[in-house]
């Protein structure tokens, strides 16, 4: 087993028997691009069924995808298109080809069907060479059985084996019933599911994203709707045409000492044979989901946002395209950008290995983003995946996970890693700024926040409170996360003294924390925390108290979910129907899986009781794998979705 898994060119079903019915083959999709004005007439795309064939299926009627970009950049895109679609053509035969864009910003509301991917019986020369390539390096150089941690034979086990796509499908309520401020909204969890099976190491980060999307009724005569869909990244469906990964390797798996720099080298020689276009995006969108500016978007921060779809009456999933926002956009986003409840708009960062390591920017409440900010006093790249925000100020996290490309090629490692002689500090730059001339750093020794769950202003603005779980083993945080224990912190700073305090609120393993989401930037008194039994999986969900600060234990509410049943993060939702107006008026819910059965629920939680009691559960027509962070889509919010 362990040779074929490097050697060979396995299906799914060759790892997981028990989806043996599934042929994980290159499968064909139609792929086309519209200008912003014509995008109202693009078709949806409802994915696949994958099917016992070893031809590939016909795309259904709405199997496209679009990508949303500038009028004045769709000239330039065209020819870029046209060129790569000539390469594409010519060196590799397995390539996605595309369509032409409008030339003209008021073109007809038409949409330009594009020919469909194909993969021809014989591969060119330069994708048998590059895969001969990668099959070695693979094998010889670094197969994944000398890494357990990135051994996809354990990483994607039990309940984080990939699924299938799964179209709408009505499911039962089998317990209780859906509280009517749930009702006929959507909610979706983001998560990693690989379309292919990995022939090389593998990370957990790595996956291609999936959305599953539960669409709850109006009323109670009518069932849910599940509906689980791939997010058609650029990545993902040039794999799909290939038939086979990585054409672009997995970044957190894949470089890595000198089988590092060798991926490097064949995927240099991929873009140059035309293979892939890193142009387009590399990234996965498997991390998170934001709305605003009246879309949604999957989320990944190694690449731009990819606007997608909940259709409110169906339940469908479709994917529109990648946005750059009027060309005002590049590189990537984070995944946890800070929508504030009040003004509407979103506030949001992209971080790198180049200098400035980190850009602020933010968007107004219509989605229209304004001047980046570039931060250059960041001393090095580091692993910045969350921030927080209060009415006045955005907090950035420098922590000892840190971006060292050199170390792959001097060290023999990783070019992301920890760094224990790092002292970890936290930066505080106006909200609205527009440059870094004031922005302020705050040593915090020991203090590694991954994510953050809210942050507020006291004391007239002289003090900034945060509240974050605290990474305590930082080194454990990317390989091996079963190893990592996180604790809640209250960090306060005072801005006039440069003082900076920290409290901790509990000393179980918790993150993944939510709050009311009309509390963001404002003070709260009341978190939802996943309970980690190890990390990633969540076996319950805890209620801390923050006023309780300084009195011990703040946790004041309870549930878990049962031996052998775990979660991902949970959310809040909240009770704008019938609560009175309490800041835990509300409903905490998530996807929980029994690894002993099987069974897969939607679980409804009363956020107001101290066990967090179920009011409602969703019997689920398939398995939901754990995955990252998602949200609750109000009907209203489901209804006012722009068309694309």
């Amino acid at each position: 087993m362990e040779g074929a898994l490097v050697t060979s060119n396995f299906s799914m079903s060759d790892l997981y028997p028990s989806k043996a019915n599934a042929v994980h083959g290159p499968r064909s999709r139609r792929l086309s691009y519209i200008s912003p004005v014509a995008s109202s007439a693009a078709a949806p795309n409802s994915g696949y069924r994958r099917k016992k064939s070893t031809s590939s299926p016909p795309p259904s009627a709405a199997a496209t995808a679009t990508v949303l970009t500038s009028p004045r950049k769709q000239v330039e895109q065209q020819e870029r298109e046209e060129r790569y679609e000539a390469r594409t053509n010519n060196a590799t035969a397995t390539r996605v080809a595309t369509a032409r864009t409008s030339r003209a910003s008021d073109a007809p509301r038409q949409q330009v069907q594009s020919s469909r991917p194909r993969r021809l019986a014989a591969a060119s020369l330069p994708v048998a060479f590059c895969n001969a390539l990668e099959e070695a390096i693979n094998t010889f150089v670094d197969p994944p059985v000398l890494r357990p941690s990135v051994d996809p034979r354990h990483v994607l086990s039990a309940n984080f084996a990939p699924v299938d796509e799964l179209p709408p499908t009505p499911c039962p309520v089998v317990r209780g019933t859906i509280p009517r401020c749930l009702a006929g909204g959507a909610y979706i969890r983001n998560g990693p599911n690989p379309q292919h099976l990995p022939r090389g190491p593998h990370h957990l980060f790595d996956g291609d994203g999936m959305l599953h999307s539960l669409l709850l009724p109006e009323t109670s005569d009518s069932d849910p709707i599940l509906c689980s869909r791939y997010v058609q990244t650029y990545k993902y469906l040039v794999e799909r045409a290939a038939g086979e990964p990585p054409v672009i390797p997995n970044v957190f798996s894949g470089f890595h000492g000198m089988a590092g720099m060798a991926r490097g080298a064949v995927m240099a020689a991929r873009v140059l044979t035309g293979q892939m276009n890193p142009v387009e995006g590399v990234g996965l969108a498997n991390t998170s989901l934001a709305v605003f500016g009246g879309r949604l978007y999957a989320l990944g921060e190694s690449d731009l946002p990819y606007a997608v779809r909940v259709d409110p009456a169906t339940g469908e999933v479709t994917t529109h395209g990648r946005c750059d926002f009027g060309g005002r956009l590049s590189m990537g986003m984070t995944a946890h950008p800070k929508k504030d409840p009040i003004t509407g708009e979103l506030f949001a960062f992209r971080y790198g290995p180049m200098p400035p390591f980190v850009t602020y920017f933010r968007f107004d409440p219509a989605g229209n983003k304004g001047a980046d900010v570039p931060i250059f006093s960041v001393k090095q790249p580091s692993f910045l995946h969350d921030f927080a925000v209060t009415e006045r100020y955005a907090i950035f996290p420098e922590i000892q996970i840190v971006m060292n490309p050199m170390g792959m090629v001097v060290g023999g490692g990783a070019p992301v890693g920890a760094d224990s002689g790092m002292v970890p500090r936290l930066g505080v730059i106006p909200k609205y700024a527009t440059d870094e001339s004031e922005m302020r750093w705050f040593e915090v020794p020991g203090f590694n926040m991954m994510h953050s769950v809210n942050a507020w202003e006291e004391a007239g603005g002289e003090e900034i409170v945060m509240v974050a779980p605290n990474i305590l083993s930082i080194e454990h945080a990317l390989e091996r996360m079963e190893l990592v224990h996180a604790s809640v912190e209250l960090v306060r700073i005072n801005l006039r003294t440069g003082n900076v305090t920290r409290t901790p609120l509990s000393a179980g393993n918790l993150d993944f924390g939510v709050i009311n989401p009309g509390c963001l930037g404002r003070r709260n008194r009341y978190g939802y925390f996943g309970v980690g039994d190890p990390m990633p999986k969540i076996s319950g969900v805890a209620k801390l108290d923050f006023d309780l600060a300084g009195e011990g234990d703040c946790t004041v509410g309870r549930r878990d979910f049962g031996p052998g049943c775990f979660a991902g993060e949970p959310f809040f939702v909240p009770d704008d129907v019938e609560g009175n107006g309490n800041e835990d008026d509300g409903y905490v819910v998530c996807y929980v899986h029994d690894e002993g059965t099987g069974d897969n629920r939607f679980v409804v939680m009363d956020a107001r009781t101290p066990e967090l009691d179920i009011v409602a559960e969703v019997q689920l027509p398939s398995r939901v794998p754990y995955g990252f962070h998602g949200l609750f889509v109000t009907q209203a919010g489901l209804r006012s979705q722009q068309h694309y």
